[in-house]
């Protein structure tokens, strides 16, 4: 007997639903801020909640009465067990699609804007009402699926277990705003003793957010990677130059699947990715980091 197709649904908590637990109530929340003239528009708070619980409404009804279903939000996806055939839909913004892309393995993702117009929708690009249709047309294998590539960091033996994977980029760095110490080794075997804040190394999809800022910030020249493209952007921030540390080689684009090798020099440095800081792999003085785009894709459903 074959299962019955199961939809996943990947929320996060809500900044009503945040601050209900730290003041008790929604009337007590008003009444603290109006005590303290609080210039936090409590009312934006409630529309986008209301907007919010609308869209997992509709995503809840949407889905087929026999179908199987499971709900997880953002801070339990660590947690949480995927299942190979699953059906991911993640309401909410672009950046929780990009929290949940690296629990994954090849399951069709589509992302609902419960807010539409609100952010860019790079990821969610569907709404709320569109739910069913997408659920059954993915099921039937009739949908559309962009293959987007994931960044993937691995320090050095991949046996070893400690990687980490990422959508939009990883960093590299200090954990404080201390200056991070390591060598850089570019593909085509060029290295230099680095003293700077970080590293970041991204995907085509990484290159419509914080790889793009680093790119304008520097008015950089460089044709940053399309979301499918295998190649990485790469930026060094704030490189220093010392008798000891250089600052030449601080951009450039990765083609296929080349690596970028980071040789740490500091005793206290870490990786992670997506903004995810809490999620962090920590590295010590010695140690090989290997950046390269990874096995893995996330399956946009389009």
């Amino acid at each position: 007997m074959t299962l019955a197709p199961r939809v996943v649904v990947v929320h996060r908590r809500t900044e009503r639903e945040q601050i209900v637990r730290e003041q008790g109530t929604w009337e007590q929340a008003k009444f603290q801020a109006k005590l303290r003239k609080s210039s936090v528009a409590l009312s934006a708070v409630s529309e986008r909640y209301d907007a919010s619980e609308r869209a997992l409404q509709s995503v809840s009804s949407a889905i087929p009465s026999a179908w199987r279903r499971g709900a997880v939000e953002r801070e339990d996806l660590d947690r949480f067990l995927f299942e190979p055939e699953d059906l991911v839909v993640v309401v909410g913004q672009d950046g929780l699609v990009a929290n949940v892309a690296k629990y994954l393995d090849g399951q069709p993702v589509i992302g609902i804007d419960p807010n539409p117009g609100s952010g860019l929708g790079v990821l969610t690009r569907h709404r709320a009402d569109d739910c069913g249709r997408l659920l059954q047309a993915t099921a039937d294998g009739r949908t559309t699926q962009q293959p987007r590539t994931m960044v993937e960091a691995v320090v050095d033996d991949p046996s070893s277990g400690l990687a980490l994977t990422a959508v939009n980029e990883i960093y590299l760095g200090s954990p404080t705003h201390q200056s991070a110490r390591y060598e850089l080794t570019l593909p085509d075997g060029r290295a230099e003793a680095q003293s700077s804040s970080g590293l970041l190394a991204g995907t085509g999809t990484g290159a419509t957010g914080w790889l793009l800022s680093a790119a304008r910030e520097r008015h950089s020249p460089l044709t940053l990677p399309s979301p499918t493209d295998r190649g990485l952007g790469w930026f060094v921030r704030e490189a220093w130059p010392s008798p000891t540390s250089g600052s030449e080689l601080t951009q450039g684009v990765t083609e296929g699947d080349q690596a970028l090798k980071v040789l740490v020099r500091s005793e206290s440095l870490v990786i992670f990715g997506d903004g995810m800081e809490a999620d962090r792999v920590a590295l010590t003085w010695g140690q090989t980091v290997t950046i390269t785009p990874a096995r893995r894709t996330l399956h946009l459903v389009v």
